[in-house]
């Protein structure tokens, strides 16, 4: 049985036992959930031990080995106008369909006042910050965007040093990165394992029934995000890239169920980068420096969320919203992707900061929180996919697939 199958098991298997107990045996919860956390949490940990150091080694050897600085500017251009860009499409699309199903409009839900979302950082703190200070502490707290700047810099200087230096410190890397993506193989063996617990411990805690309570809003994001998938970044493969867009999702299975299981794009990063490079062909140079980028600013399944949430709660307090209002929303959403990246619980800040621009109130976000997770599995497969479609496309328009 190939892995893929294995883990499609494992995911099927823990959503089945998780709704089971949920729903039949709820007792058993207070029993189970330290153990099954713990061994969730073990395989996150595990994906996440490999985060910075994949990340370092991949962007260092791909700018070194690109040789090219102007090249890397084109790249990271390229790279950050298709991210805002495929992320205003995923806002839009969210605000058409939710306005044509308009969810929440003859619901009558209860509010919990007491719900505070944390503030969003202001722009200059962020750009503030995008150079380490240092380094060593960048790479131990895993702050991505510093790590990112920092193994640039590293791999661009390294493109300037010349002689026999440069080639060791080159090889060097090289081994380690090596070394780094070969423990990724360690770590997908027992993936199957970790992606049922982390299932498993999802449904027995939260079952169907936050799902049916908030079906309008539920089905209205899941229809998003499946429209978004296929046919926005298919759209990307097909007509922006030389590949067959059969192969490409087939490729990105493993990658997906990883996603949706760990609901962290950032916990993914080995696993797309693996995938992108070794499944799907892009070259170093490309892959290592798109795909971190992507899983720090690309947002296109929050974005989702936060237009149909947008709807959602502005029709449950009765509030109406014109069009300048929408206009508003694609444009804080889409910046906002850039201008938080990096924060933790990153999605609901950006929510709170779409609330507050449209004037809606922010104690809304505790209707939609209890759903929240599953959800936010799926949004992370959606994201991760949007990073490797965006890598394929600047992989081909510098001709280094």
């Amino acid at each position: 049985m190939t892995l893929t199958n294995k883990i499609f098991l494992a995911l099927f298997f823990g959503v089945i036992a998780g709704s089971i107990i949920n729903s039949f045996a709820s007792d058993l919860t207070v029993y189970l959930i330290d153990i099954v956390s713990v061994l969730g949490k073990i395989f996150i940990s595990s994906l996440k031990m490999l985060i910075v150091p994949v990340v370092f080694f991949s962007i260092v050897c791909g700018v070194a080995n690109l040789g090219n600085v102007a090249a890397l500017g084109r790249i990271g251009g390229k790279a950050i106008f298709l991210y805002l860009f495929s992320t205003s499409i995923a806002i839009s699309l969210a605000l058409i369909l939710a306005n044509i199903i308009d969810p929440g409009s003859n619901t009558s839900l209860s509010l919990n006042s007491d719900y505070q979302v944390k503030s969003a950082p202001a722009i200059g703190s962020i750009l503030e910050n995008l150079i380490p200070s240092n380094p060593i502490k960048a790479l131990t707290e895993g702050n991505m965007l510093q790590i990112i700047c920092f193994a640039i810099i590293l791999g661009v200087t390294l493109t300037k040093l010349k002689g026999n230096n440069s080639n060791k410190i080159k090889s060097v890397l090289n081994a380690f990165n090596e070394l780094f993506l070969k423990m990724i193989d360690v770590i997908m063996y027992f993936a199957p394992f970790g992606v049922f617990f982390l299932i498993f411990k999802t449904f027995m805690t939260q079952g169907f029934g936050a799902i049916l309570e908030l079906s309008s809003y539920f089905f209205t994001v899941l229809l998003v995000l499946v429209i978004h998938f296929l046919f926005t970044y298919g759209s990307f493969i097909l007509f922006l890239t030389k590949m067959n867009i059969f192969f490409f999702y087939k490729k990105m299975r493993n990658t997906i169920l990883f996603a949706f299981s760990t609901a962290s794009s950032a916990a993914t990063i080995p696993i797309t980068l693996k995938t992108v490079e070794k499944e799907l062909g892009i070259n170093k140079s490309v892959a290592s420096f798109t795909v971190p980028l992507g899983a720090t600013i690309n947002m296109d399944g929050t974005a989702i969320m936060q237009g149909v949430a947008t709807v959602f709660i502005a029709n449950v307090y009765g509030i109406e919203l014109n069009f300048s209002d929408y206009l508003s929303v694609i444009l804080i959403a889409t910046l906002a992707s850039i201008g938080t990246a990096g924060v933790p619980g990153v999605g609901l800040i950006m929510l709170a900061m779409v609330l507050n621009q449209v004037g809606l109130p922010t104690e809304g976000i505790a209707l939609i929180i209890g759903i929240d997770r599953i959800l936010d599995m799926t949004r992370t497969a959606v994201n991760v996919t949007g990073d490797a479609a965006v890598s394929c496309v600047v992989a081909n328009t510098e001709k280094n697939k």
